[in-house]
Order: C-alpha cells, then sequence, then structure tokens
C-alpha cells in the first residue's frame, strides 16, 4: 500500500501526517512554533527552529505507523504563506529571522509605493494589493537591514524562498532551490498571467533575480530527498501554500466551488478555473495549485486574525485555559450582549487592506463579562468570513452555493452554525478535517501515480456535518450591520 508523508508547516505549528492511498491519516505528529515579536506589530520566527521541528515530526509520523523511507510513495509540502526567507546558498545558514506573513514592519514602505502610484502596476501584474501581508517588501527590508546582504545577493550569494522553498532546500541538501505557482503568486514578484517572476516588479521592489527559486508545478516529481535524512531517498512531488493545499484537499476542483479555512487567520479562496479574476470588492486573485500545463486561479479573501484570538484570550487575558474552553464560555451567554469585537491586531486584510487599523471592543457596558467577550470574539471570525463570502459573490456575480469549510475552528459548533446564519447557505465540514496536509498529500500521490486524475481524488471527498442557516435573513443582515459600524469605529480610530 503506498503511503504519503504530508509536511504541514504552519503559523503556529508544524506537523506531518502520513496518509494512506484512500487519504485516511495513519500517524500525526505535531510541535507548537516559537512565535518572536521584536516590537509591536513585528512577527517572526526562526527558521532553524521550523526546519528541526518539521524534520522532527516527519521522523516521529513515520515511527508511530512503522513506516520507513521506501514505504512512501512521495512527500507534500504545504507551507505558511508569504513568510520570507532569507539564506546563504554555501552553508544554508539564515541571514535573519523569518519574516512572518502577519508582520507590518513595512507598512510605511508600502504607503510610499502607493503614492509613487506603483499600485495599479502591482494589481495589474500579480492580482495582490501592497499590503506589507506579502513577500516583496518583507525580502527588501532584509537586503536594506542586514549588513552586505544586497551585494551578496546580486553576486549570487543568497537564496530567497517561502516556507515552501526553504523545507525543500533543506529536505534536499541545498540541491533544490525551487517553488510553485500558488507560493510565488504571494510575493508581489510574480505576474500571475505571464506565469514567470517579472522585471519590472523586482526593479519596483529592487530585488536581483539572482535569489529567486525556479517555479516548479505544485504536483511533480521535482527532486528528492537527502538519503541520510530518511535512510534513503523519498521523491518530494508536491508543493502548495497552506490555502491553496486545502482548496485542493477540499475537492474545490470546479470553477465557482469554495472553501473558508479557519486556522491563525481565516482564509476563503474561490476556484475561478482558468480565469483570473480582478476583484473590485478588495479581494485578490491567486494562483491555485498547478496540476496540468495550464495554470489555474482562485479569488481570496483573507482574514488576518481568527483563531489567534482565541489564542489572545488565552495568553493575553486569561479568560481561558486552553482554546477549546471558548465554546462553552461563550455558550453560557445567550448572546454577545451587544459587544462587537473587531480583533485588527495585525491590521485589517480584505476587503478593507489597512494595516494601521488595531483592535476594537465596541458596545461595552458595566454588565459585560468574560462570556459577552467570548462570544464577540466568535463571531467576529464569523462576520470578517461573511464579509469575504459577500465580496466574493459581488465579484463573480452569482451567490455561494455552500461554504466547504476546514481548520481547527471548525470543530467549534458554536461557531459553525453562527457562520451558516451569517451566509443563508449550507456550512459543510468534511470527514477528513486535515485537508491542507491532505491536498499537499493529494498533490504528491498524483505525480508519483498513486491517485491518476484529480475526478479519483474528488470521489475521497465525504461530508461529516452540514449547518444549515436557521436565522432570518432580515435578522443575519441586522448583524452584519452591527459588524460594518464597529468595523467604521475602528478605522475612524486608526485616522
Amino acid at each position: 500500500m503506498p503511503l504519503l508523508l504530508a509536511l504541514d508547516q504552519g503559523t503556529t505549528s508544524s506537523r506531518a501526517i502520513v496518509f494512506d492511498d484512500r487519504g485516511r491519516a495513519l500517524a500525526t505528529a505535531q510541535k507548537e512554533l516559537r512565535q518572536i515579536f521584536p516590537q509591536p506589530g513585528w512577527v517572526e520566527h526562526d527558521p532553524v527552529e521550523i526546519w528541526r521541528d518539521q524534520f522532527a515530526v516527519a521522523q516521529d509520523a513515520l515511527r508511530q505507523c512503522g513506516a520507513s523511507a521506501v514505504d512512501i510513495a512521495a512527500i507534500g509540502i504545504a507551507n505558511q504563506r508569504e513568510t520570507t526567507v532569507l539564506w546563504e546558498r554555501a552553508s544554508g545558514r539564515p541571514l535573519h529571522n523569518a519574516l512572518v506573513w502577519q508582520d507590518r514592519r513595512t507598512a510605511e514602505a508600502c504607503e510610499k509605493l502607493k503614492a509613487a502610484g506603483a499600485e495599479a502596476l502591482v494589481r495589474a501584474k500579480t492580482g495582490l494589493v501592497l499590503d506589507p501581508y506579502f513577500s516583496a517588501t518583507k525580502l527588501a527590508w532584509l537586503l536594506d537591514r542586514v549588513p552586505g546582504a544586497r551585494d551578496r545577493a546580486r553576486r549570487g550569494e543568497l537564496a530567497f524562498g517561502t516556507v515552501d522553498s526553504w523545507l525543500a532546500w533543506n529536505l534536499s541538501g541545498g540541491r533544490l532551490h525551487v517553488t510553485d505557482p500558488s507560493n510565488a503568486s504571494r510575493t508581489a514578484l510574480f505576474d500571475i498571467r505571464a506565469g514567470d517572476w517579472d522585471d519590472e516588479l523586482l526593479a519596483l521592489f529592487g530585488i536581483p533575480r539572482e535569489l529567486l527559486p525556479r517555479v516548479v508545478r505544485s504536483s511533480a516529481l521535482c527532486g528528492e530527498t537527502a538519503p541520510e535524512l530518511f535512510g534513503a531517498a523519498i521523491p518530494i512531488g508536491g508543493m502548495a501554500g497552506d490555502q491553496q493545499a486545502a482548496l485542493f484537499g477540499q475537492a474545490c476542483h470546479g470553477e465557482g466551488m469554495a472553501k473558508n479555512t479557519y486556522g491563525t487567520g481565516c482564509f476563503l479562496l474561490m476556484h475561478t478555473g482558468r480565469r483570473a479574476v480582478a476583484s473590485n470588492n478588495g479581494l485578490i486573485a491567486t494562483c491555485a495549485a498547478q496540476t496540468g500545463e495550464a495554470l489555474e486561479y482562485a479569488l481570496e479573501g483573507s482574514v488576518f486574525i481568527a483563531g489567534a484570538v482565541v489564542q489572545w484570550l488565552r495568553d493575553g487575558l486569561g479568560l481561558i485555559r486552553q482554546a477549546s474552553d471558548i465554546e462553552a464560555l461563550a455558550a453560557s451567554v445567550p448572546d454577545a450582549g451587544g459587544v462587537v469585537f473587531v480583533p485588527a491586531f495585525a491590521g485589517l486584510g480584505a476587503p478593507h487592506w489597512n494595516p494601521h487599523v488595531r483592535g476594537t471592543l465596541a458596545g461595552l457596558t458595566r454588565g459585560t463579562g468574560a462570556a459577552h467577550i467570548a462570544r464577540a470574539a466568535l463571531e467576529a471570525i464569523a462576520f470578517q468570513s461573511a464579509e469575504l463570502v459577500q465580496a466574493m459573490a459581488a465579484d463573480c456575480g452569482r451567490p455561494l452555493a455552500e461554504l466547504r469549510v476546514d481548520g481547527g475552528a471548525t470543530a467549534n459548533k458554536l461557531l459553525m452554525q453562527f457562520q451558516a446564519d451569517l451566509l443563508g447557505v449550507p456550512v459543510i465540514r468534511p470527514r477528513i478535517q486535515e485537508t491542507t496536509a491532505l491536498g499537499a498529500a493529494y498533490l504528491a500521490g498524483l505525480a508519483a501515480g498513486v491517485w491518476h486524475s484529480r475526478e479519483e481524488i474528488a470521489a475521497q471527498w465525504a461530508r461529516e456535518r452540514s449547518f444549515e442557516p436557521v436565522l432570518p435573513a432580515a435578522a443575519a443582515a441586522a448583524r452584519m450591520a452591527e459588524w460594518r459600524r464597529a468595523v467604521r469605529c475602528a478605522l475612524t480610530f486608526a485616522e
């Protein structure tokens, strides 16, 4: 029985899952990733720690199911996107901590580029907005702040990559410097229609081409691991940004199909086929995972703070002891008592794209308690996602028929029901929840011949539960109006 090893390197943890050819998880290992906050608005990870933890959990998962390297048909990688790593080619040594996608230190640089009229060029070629979220200004910051980095980059001594590239480099013993379109399209350096790095964008951000990885298909046997890592070489066959991997794992292969992942942030993607849709409603166009000759695309809306707000209630306020406690606390009151929480700890993403906004609690009274704040926090996750769905429907000219969901927060029944109520469509939770890792495994298995078509993969998808809307449409619209008022308050305060 062929097995697939999926490496799911996320913002808050590194995981490895071994899947069989029916998409069943045979073993899982996970390690929490340390978050580094040098100053407000800055978020970093240690690249050495990322690699060390990811390798350790991969070994652990193999041990758990008694598998060896020869049992693994291929490795698939899913990764936190936009997070930026710069390292020496000769030694593999990182020159600085990785700048995480949540990092806002380049907000001023983005504002200067906007003032210079550069945003139209960036949007036209990349489908993105000019925002610190994406990799280009992060990489420029590293080149400018690390002594000698820019000159060394021009001489070809350094390598840039998002986390997929960093893992592939280390897995291969420094032989592979690659990325895929789904990750390349998150850098603001990649022309999503031409399917290549763009010289005009490289000049705009001051990025030497010598730094960049080779772009390969998301599903392709692009290399293999160094034999000494696992006892034998394992093909590397799949690579995709975590959200595009989840889109693939949810079998959203057809135009108009959508999924929302509830993790540290929330990420809503709708497949748009071979057409990159230009958004007029604050969304972005991005490359979906590429399995054939032609590029495919998705519309995306990104919520920066979703599950992270639950972590804050736990670690920052001490309202709960563990993240799973929030549902019981929130359910102990019938509603949020008029409280609306805008958790803009890292600015607001789509559809607002304002890096200067900060978290806001509106509607507090003397009767407000911990349970009301907990409920408002959960509702905020659903409100933000509903905004994205509405923007997506406006861009595509048709309403969503259903929303497939995944991620840790989908275990929260209160949240899922409120999401269905706001959207007015079924919210469907799949039987296999680990869709990000599963998508990476599917991409790798497709390249290795474990599966022969996307239709074969789609046939394995099955629902575990469907949450049907029960709130009247008028009541849902009134709740969304409350949310928009609270967002206006946050935006006004940020001015």
